[in-house]
């Protein structure tokens, strides 16, 4: 048991990662990356559907599929990644497994997913 608090506590120390905004599986984001080339930086957005969530704290990662010249694109983050700038929730996605690996075989208006209505009490 002293072993996995001083695990935890390693994890909490090393985790510096900015405050990114809560997601789900289901969820459509957009992950601002920064890229190297030669000397300059920049941030491309790659923006698609989370399929996957894994891990916790400092070993969290997140699988994000997307459509590319209809070709099925997948790419894993890691949260602890400092190249990521920003993670911005575009919608939120009604769905109904923590991991979508059927979205793979399904095409078109069948690949899509439901959005998550909110209706305020009255």
């Amino acid at each position: 048991m002293k072993e996995l608090e001083a695990v935890q506590f390693v994890h909490d120390q090393m985790l510096t990662t900015p405050a990114f905004p809560a997601f789900k599986t289901g969820d459509t984001i957009v992950v601002k990356y920064k890229i190297v080339e030669g000397d300059k930086t920049r941030e491309q957005d790659y923006r698609g559907d989370v399929i996957q969530v894994k891990g916790h704290g400092l070993t969290r990662a997140f699988t994000v599929r997307k459509i590319s010249h209809g070709v099925g694109v997948e790419r894993i983050f890691s949260m602890s990644n400092p190249n990521i700038a920003d993670i911005t929730v575009v919608k939120r996605g009604r769905v109904r497994r923590s991991r979508l690996y059927y979205l793979r075989g399904l095409v078109g208006k069948k690949a899509r997913i439901k959005e998550k209505t909110y209706v305020a009490p009255k």
